[in-house]
């Protein structure tokens, strides 16, 4: 891919300067445990974690004399506040279930080990640009993939073809679909822009090569306002505003009739679509297919990530070995992500696991397209890197406000990429971070 990892000094900096701000305990926690008996706690949110946990108590976990047990937890910032308290009490649990997008704060704020030493041959297993976000681009590694999110279209079949369509493989044979649509049914959209979930729009800024937190030296650098991610910006405002495509939020009640009634006729979407769909759209199952995102340039195969975590250790642990073996295991053991397929129901990291097993079938609302999964498997392969910062969710919400107004007036989107860029900054300030032009 053309695209860059984030500065490789950026854990360097992280971990040596002001960037810590003054947050985070002192000691890290005691040395890892070379060997013995261990009983781990793990805070995670995924359903059915604790019937995975048992597979390893019962089995490998036994031979070791390591227990895991999973104490389930609430998702998103939640968790990552309960976490950033609990580790300055010095009482953080072993491990946690951690988004990619949350660990730079939680690495900021001292809560998670490096455990480069014990688990990072496990390197291999993992889409490139998948690895770089748990690394920060760095030597160091805070955290094991355990699933993703690569983007993808998703689109009705039936419908493309009542209208002559051609699945578009770049963006702009995407904007030519959209003005097509509308000249063949006005009363149709191929799709809306949505300002009610941030992952989203980061998900395409990435495809276009945008890195919206990277550091160098002490300082941290916003690029949220840069050229790439302007690019998605101005694409997608354009299409609001000249009508080609909706301008209503996802998730709604309206959205959902949108989708079932064939109102609106595609989706940019994650691979776990097909679950959302189920229930949004269960009038229309096996009328939709899935497709490669459009390209920024005609023969590329990058697409972004909408969503997916991992499994770190925390540097209160006084088994760091331990936790990260088992972190080990549970992300990259075929039996473990097996168990993970059908009892969490994620979308594995590891590229071993993304096809056969589980997932050797498409999922039931796609059964029209058996191949379903290894399609995915394929534009997994070509994630890029996600470059996050220490607040995200302060940017997020600066998107869901300034995007909300502008796809409501459908005006111009730049002032919003703007005032999202100038919020994150002035957070960064507030907070102590030295923050770079």
């Amino acid at each position: 891919m053309k695209y860059r990892t984030v500065a490789v000094s950026t854990a360097a900096a992280l971990a040596a300067t002001a960037l810590l701000s003054g947050c985070g305990s002192d000691g890290g926690g005691d040395e890892p445990a070379a060997s013995g008996p261990a009983s781990l706690t793990y805070w995670a949110w995924a359903p059915g974690l604790d019937k995975v946990a048992d597979i390893w108590n019962k089995g490998p976990g036994k031979e070791a004399g390591i227990t895991v047990t999973v104490k389930k937890q609430a998702s998103g910032d939640d968790l990552v506040t309960k976490i950033i308290t609990a580790a300055k009490a010095h009482k953080a649990p072993d491990l946690v279930q951690a988004e990619y997008q949350a660990l730079p704060t939680l690495v900021s704020n001292d809560v998670l080990a490096d455990i480069s030493g014990e688990a990072g041959d496990a390197k291999s297993r993992f889409a490139d640009g998948i690895w770089q976000q748990t690394t920060l681009g760095s030597d160091a590694l805070y955290a094991l993939p355990q699933d993703s999110g690569p983007l993808m279209f998703y689109y009705r079949e039936d419908l493309f073809k009542k209208y002559g369509l051609t699945v578009p493989t770049t963006w702009d044979e995407f904007a030519e679909t959209a003005r097509a649509l509308k000249e063949k049914a006005p009363d149709k959209d191929l799709t809306t822009f949505s300002s009610n979930d941030s992952g989203l729009f980061a998900g395409l800024a990435q495809q276009a090569g945008a890195q919206w937190w990277t550091t160098g030296g002490d300082k941290w650098k916003v690029a949220i306002d840069d050229p790439a991610t302007r690019k998605v910006a101005d694409f997608w405002g354009g299409l609001v505003q000249e009508g080609a495509i909706d301008n209503q939020p996802m998730y709604t009640p309206a959205w959902n009739k949108a989708l079932n009634t064939g109102k609106q006729i595609a989706w940019v979407s994650a691979v776990w679509a097909p679950g959302t769909l189920t229930t949004a759209a269960p009038g229309t199952k096996g009328k939709w297919a899935m497709a490669p995102l459009p390209q920024w340039k005609a023969g590329e195969n990058v697409t972004g990530s909408w969503g997916g975590s991992s499994t770190a250790v925390t540097n209160d642990s006084k088994n760091k070995k331990a936790a990260a073996t088992f972190a080990k295991w549970l992300n990259t053991d075929p039996t473990a992500l097996a168990a993970l397929v059908e009892e969490s129901g994620i979308y594995p990291a590891a590229t071993a696991a993304q096809t056969g097993g589980a997932l050797a079938k498409a999922p039931d609302y796609f059964s029209n397209q058996p191949g379903f999964y290894t399609e995915a498997a394929k534009i997994a392969q070509g994630t890029a890197p996600a470059a996050w910062g220490p607040n995200v969710n302060v940017a997020y919400s600066a998107f869901k406000d300034n995007f909300a107004e502008a796809a409501k007036t459908r005006s111009d989107f730049g002032p919003a990429l703007t005032a999202m860029q100038d919020a994150t900054v002035a957070d960064l300030e507030k907070q102590g971070f030295g923050v770079s032009e």
